[in-house]
């Protein structure tokens, strides 16, 4: 995925999913929990320092894995490089869960496994394809088996 960095300042100032002033660690060697306000747009995971309004990092959500690692706590690694973990601590464990269920829920592919469901149980209603009035039905990224899931 390709972005440059205004865009990116762009969409970190857009409203968030979800925002919070939550503990984290990154996966540098050494790192120790900080307190980091994280906001969650669209498929991108935005931390500031607390003082800041300028991002000091983002995480696109793509091919990751969320993982609760104890209680109050969940970690977010990369499927192409699982050594790079980056570990959250929520103020108590429904915090903890809404953060988790909300990032899963960021994906892409979370987003194109539904739109696929959801356009197989209109097809079924209906007897028509959703997707055929935009012209979009027969490409690739909206067929089952294309990509990983």
């Amino acid at each position: 995925m390709r972005y440059n960095e205004r865009e990116l300042l762009f969409l970190a100032r857009q409203p968030a999913e979800k925002a919070a002033e939550i503990l984290m660690r990154l996966p540098k060697k050494g790192s120790v929990l900080k307190k980091r306000l994280v906001k969650l747009v669209v498929n991108f995971l935005f931390y500031f320092r607390t003082d800041e309004s300028e991002p000091i990092g983002a995480l696109l959500l793509e091919h990751c894995r969320i993982i609760k690692e104890e209680e109050n706590v969940f970690s977010i690694s990369f499927v192409e490089e699982p050594e790079r973990k980056y570990c959250f601590e929520c103020d108590s464990e429904e915090q903890c869960q809404e953060w988790i269920e909300a990032l899963k829920r960021a994906s892409y592919e979370f987003m194109r496994r539904c739109l696929i469901f959801y356009r197989n149980e209109i097809q079924k209603m209906t007897g028509k394809d959703p997707l055929e009035q935009y012209g979009i039905s027969e490409e690739a990224r909206f067929q089952l088996g294309t990509h990983k899931q």
